[in-house]
């Protein structure tokens, strides 16, 4: 591990020049004048080994990497920035103007560290502990989340199933590449990307297209059936039997395989990036690859936490994971892992933080986030749930299931018009009250169903957190709060993805690669937001906010 320069030359030095022209807020005075106890070259020693050639000292390499990101530069650009910008320098320690730089393949290496170390986000996982020793993480967190754009191509079904096909065959050694070779009937050699010629406004010639590729698919897996396989053989194969799975049907028995008439729940998209999915950030907005999502302290508006997930998952679905250290089996294992990975500083911010972190959470977030599993989990932890609850509806402006009265405890609901029904229980804790012949006769029924059958009313398992929630987000004082505080995780995501390279759309392929990016770019913001508000390290080493 290469050592950061700790006395800069006397007449060559970039402190003289930046000192003066550079705001004292910027991020590039805020990294000059902590970089070195943020990220001191020993938070990364256990990514190098302990002889050998000399590394670009990692903490020079940690700011190249923070300022990269928040500026949305590639690697190359990094690295000529790092290069020509005196800014840079000055941000890295106050490095001399001559101080020599490096080729972008050392931030490719960095990142692949990084991803195979037991920390791999601990360049974000710094600034939020800063913050926090600093007292700006408190026990309010806003939740929301914002499409990333996959850095792929969306494929058809035959550009699909030839990707998949020619996957396999690379992936696997000579004599089975020979075999499967063999079995091959539609005269394809599968070896470069181009689609096929035909008379693509011929539809007999693409359905024709379409069966003798999707054939020759099923061909190659029936080779592989029951066989022992390496990884990346076998990886290729599900790959390409996901594929024919998700697109296609037979047209009767032994029949034609043709694409099928409907989209796959969790369709892949892309065989050069599978885990990109297709996404709805609403009904009408649809787009392809993935979600950020972050929590951030509304207070201070430091990002407490970030996730990946594939486009396709609900907003709600990773909010345990971005509330840890607020609901309680989070915080255990937050505090364990803190106890196991961390050094003494990060014991004592720990430490800190809990004595400052007194009285009730609250947790803020759109009606996306209210599901009844997550305010489920609220109410368990004694959160203060301030999350939006979509109020019930129902077409052509009939009753909606809040007119109806639910007695949980009793396992009975009563209509408008006074008729009472058993709520029978379903297999998923759920259940549903049928009043059935009762609204052949009821005088309410035009302003309640259209169904020959009469009204159902459907019982959530988490029934009573829902009904709580509609109630709660329909109280003008709870709107009020809520419209206050919610709207600055909105102005903190824009801040994140203002750049579209490496922001909006992701630079690097696959939900582990994007996620340390974007936990990274988290970083970046964090800093930038720790630089206006004045945080500053001390001399016992924590950090506090300095006072004008």
């Amino acid at each position: 591990m290469g050592r950061t320069p700790m006395q800069p030359g006397l007449l060559s030095s970039t402190v003289s020049f930046c000192e003066g022209r550079l705001a004292p807020n910027s991020i590039y005075a805020v990294l000059h004048r902590e970089c070195r106890t943020l990220f001191p070259d020993e938070m990364f020693a256990d990514l190098f080994a302990e002889d050998g050639r000399r590394s670009v000292p990692p903490m020079i390499v940690a700011v190249v990497m923070v300022l990269q990101r928040l500026e949305g530069l590639s690697d190359r650009e990094a690295v000529d920035r790092f290069a020509f910008d005196v800014r840079w320098k000055y941000a890295a320690g106050g490095l001399d103007f001559d101080h020599p730089g490096f080729v972008h393949t050392v931030l490719v290496d960095m990142r692949a560290r990084l991803a195979a170390s037991d920390r791999p986000n601990r360049i974000f996982e710094r600034t939020v502990q800063v913050a926090a020793q600093a007292g700006l993480v408190g026990r309010r967190r806003v939740l929301d989340s914002t499409p990333i754009y996959d850095a792929v191509a969306t494929q058809d079904t035959i550009t699909l199933i030839r990707s998949a096909v020619r996957g396999l065959l690379r992936a696997s050694d000579h004599r089975l590449r020979g075999e499967l070779r063999a079995v091959i009937s539609s005269g394809d050699a599968y070896t470069d990307t181009a689609k096929p010629v035909i008379d693509w406004t011929d539809a007999a010639e693409r359905e024709a297209l379409v069966d003798s590729r999707a054939r020759d698919g099923y061909a190659l897996l029936a080779v592989l059936d029951g066989r022992t396989l390496e990884q990346d053989v076998a990886q290729a194969a599900r790959l390409l039997a996901t594929v024919l799975g998700q697109d296609l049907e037979r047209d009767g028995e032994g029949g034609v395989l043709r694409i099928a008439r409907k989209v796959a729940k969790d369709r892949v998209i892309s065989t050069v990036d599978p885990e990109a999915r297709h996404g709805h950030k609403t009904v009408s907005r649809s787009f392809d690859g993935y979600k950020g999502h972050i929590a951030e302290d509304p207070d201070s508006e430091i990002i407490t936490a970030t996730v990946v997930t594939a486009g396709n998952v609900g907003d709600a679905d990773p909010a345990a994971e971005l509330l840890a250290g607020i609901l309680p089996e989070q915080a255990e294992t937050a505090s364990s892992e803190t106890a196991s990975s961390e050094t003494a500083s990060s014991e004592t911010a720990s430490s800190e933080t809990a004595s400052s972190e007194i009285g009730r959470a609250e947790v803020y977030g759109d009606a996306a986030y209210g599901t009844g599993p997550l305010l489920a989990k609220l109410a368990e932890g004694d959160v203060i749930s301030m999350v939006k609850v979509q109020p019930a509806g129902a077409p052509g402006g009939r009753f909606t299931k809040d007119v109806f009265s639910i007695d949980l405890a009793g396992g009975r609901v009563t209509c408008p018009n006074q008729v009472t029904v058993e709520i029978r229980p379903q297999g998923d804790g759920g259940g549903v009250a049928r009043f059935g012949a009762a609204c052949a006769a009821c005088p309410l029924a035009v302003r309640c169903t259209t169904a020959k059958d009469g009204r159902d009313i459907k019982i959530s398992p988490y029934e009573q957190h829902l009904a709580a929630g509609r109630a709660r987000s329909a109280d003008p004082d709870w709107l009020a709060g809520y419209r206050a505080t919610r709207p600055k995780v909105e102005r903190k995501l824009a801040h994140m993805l203002r750049r579209r390279h490496g922001g909006r759309r992701a630079r690097v392929r696959g939900r582990a690669k994007i996620d340390a990016d974007f936990s990274l770019l988290a970083a970046a913001v964090n800093l930038a937001r720790l630089g206006v508000l004045g945080v500053a390290s001390t001399v016992h080493g924590s950090w506090m906010v300095a006072t004008v």
